[in-house]
Protein backbone atom coordinates (compact mmCIF):
# COMPACT_ATOMS: atom_id res chain seq x y z
CA UNK A 1 0.00 0.00 0.00
CA UNK A 2 2.84 2.71 0.75
CA UNK A 3 4.61 1.81 -3.04
CA UNK A 4 1.47 2.79 -4.42
CA UNK A 5 1.27 5.76 -2.49
CA UNK A 6 5.27 6.33 -3.30
CA UNK A 7 4.00 6.10 -6.54
CA UNK A 8 1.92 8.39 -6.86
CA UNK A 9 3.72 10.68 -5.07
CA UNK A 10 6.70 10.53 -7.62
CA UNK A 11 4.50 11.56 -10.21
CA UNK A 12 2.96 14.21 -8.88
CA UNK A 13 6.61 15.47 -8.24
CA UNK A 14 7.82 15.06 -11.58
CA UNK A 15 4.67 16.74 -13.05
CA UNK A 16 5.35 19.29 -11.03
CA UNK A 17 9.05 19.62 -12.27
CA UNK A 18 7.92 19.38 -16.19
CA UNK A 19 5.04 22.29 -15.25
CA UNK A 20 7.49 24.39 -13.88
CA UNK A 21 10.17 23.44 -17.11
CA UNK A 22 7.56 24.50 -19.75
CA UNK A 23 6.56 27.74 -17.87
CA UNK A 24 10.12 28.53 -17.54
CA UNK A 25 11.09 27.60 -21.12
CA UNK A 26 8.59 30.18 -22.01
CA UNK A 27 9.72 33.22 -19.78
CA UNK A 28 13.17 32.35 -21.16
CA UNK A 29 12.18 32.38 -24.21
CA UNK A 30 10.32 35.44 -24.27
CA UNK A 31 13.28 37.00 -22.89
CA UNK A 32 15.51 35.86 -25.46
CA UNK A 33 13.84 37.37 -27.95
CA UNK A 34 13.63 40.96 -26.13
CA UNK A 35 16.93 41.11 -26.04
CA UNK A 36 16.81 40.29 -29.72
CA UNK A 37 14.75 42.85 -30.19
CA UNK A 38 16.02 45.77 -28.80
CA UNK A 39 18.98 47.64 -29.81
CA UNK A 40 20.33 48.07 -26.26
CA UNK A 41 19.47 45.93 -23.52
CA UNK A 42 19.71 46.73 -20.49
CA UNK A 43 21.42 45.30 -17.51
CA UNK A 44 18.70 44.39 -15.58
CA UNK A 45 16.94 42.49 -18.52
CA UNK A 46 20.40 40.55 -19.21
CA UNK A 47 20.81 39.74 -15.83
CA UNK A 48 17.01 38.36 -15.51
CA UNK A 49 17.56 36.08 -18.43
CA UNK A 50 20.51 34.86 -17.12
CA UNK A 51 18.90 34.04 -13.66
CA UNK A 52 16.07 32.42 -15.90
CA UNK A 53 18.13 30.01 -17.56
CA UNK A 54 20.15 29.23 -14.54
CA UNK A 55 16.83 28.18 -12.95
CA UNK A 56 16.08 25.91 -16.13
CA UNK A 57 19.08 24.67 -16.52
CA UNK A 58 18.78 23.43 -12.99
CA UNK A 59 15.35 22.02 -13.06
CA UNK A 60 16.52 20.36 -16.26
CA UNK A 61 19.27 18.79 -14.73
CA UNK A 62 16.70 17.70 -11.65
CA UNK A 63 14.67 16.24 -14.41
CA UNK A 64 17.04 13.86 -16.15
CA UNK A 65 18.61 13.00 -12.60
CA UNK A 66 14.91 11.99 -11.66
CA UNK A 67 14.08 10.07 -15.20
CA UNK A 68 11.09 12.58 -15.27
CA UNK A 69 9.41 12.49 -18.92
CA UNK A 70 6.11 13.58 -20.39
CA UNK A 71 5.61 9.95 -21.80
CA UNK A 72 5.61 8.40 -18.54
CA UNK A 73 2.52 10.57 -17.63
Amino acid sequence: MFFKRKGKIREQQHRLLLGQLEMLKGKLDEQKQLINRSIDPSDEVLNRAKITEGLYSLLLREARANHASKSKQ
